[in-house]
């Protein structure tokens, strides 16, 4: 299978990945290079070599930021970090060299409807109702009788609202509980966000 850049019915003219063949790795189960059992991008920047020679176009990662890992790294505690099983941000610099060196773009998959719960943004969201971040999640006061606000279900099943006892509301969480949801209603959270698409860009 030839590369989209080498096929004559993709156009200069056209987006790269419109016919783009992409190489989707989880981290956590592609390639171990410590030996403790974990895939890491150690192992990842090992396995480039392989993935190159199969004539895709890009490598899509799977989150590897830091984690507590209730959601195998889809619960984000810092955006801008990689979590410790999985490396350093100097083992994703390497990654990115080499991709481009094979001709290999990158693709991260960046978690940008919720955070875990013990990400530095929720942390001081939950304090109380006026502090900076007071509005960057989604919260809601209960019903009269102290029942969430509606009955919207968890993808994970069960209710899609959790109690905090701080703030005396209920916070959304479409997912697990320890996974709220971000209020991307709120212009400073969709600007970090973007400082945060912005930090990852930069390395190439």
């Amino acid at each position: 299978m030839k590369p989209a850049s080498q096929r004559p019915d993709i156009t200069d003219a056209q987006a790269w990945w419109r016919g783009a063949v992409i190489y989707q790795i989880y981290p956590r189960s592609f390639r171990d290079s410590s030996g403790d059992g974990v895939g890491d991008l150690g192992g990842i920047l090992n396995g480039l070599d392989y993935v190159a020679s199969l004539g895709v176009d890009a490598i899509w990662l799977s989150p590897f930021f830091t984690s507590p890992m209730a959601d195998y790294g889809y619960d984000v505690a810092d955006y801008c970090g990689v979590d410790p099983i999985f490396g350093t941000l100097s083992d994703f610099d390497r990654i990115i060299k080499k991709a481009h060196h094979l001709g290999l773009k990158i693709i991260i998959d960046q978690v940008y409807s919720h955070s875990s719960d013990q990400h530095a943004w929720f942390s001081e969201s939950r304090e109380n109702r006026t502090n900076p971040k007071a509005d960057w999640y989604v919260w809601a006061d209960p019903k009269a009788d102290g029942s969430p606000p509606n009955n919207w279900q968890s993808v994970f099943g069960g209710g899609a609202w959790g109690w905090d006892s701080r703030r005396q509301q209920y916070f959304l969480h479409n997912f697990l509980r320890s996974q709220p949801d971000l209020n991307l209603h709120n212009r400073d959270v969709h600007d970090s966000l973007l400082d945060v698409g912005r930090f990852w860009l930069a390395r190439g």
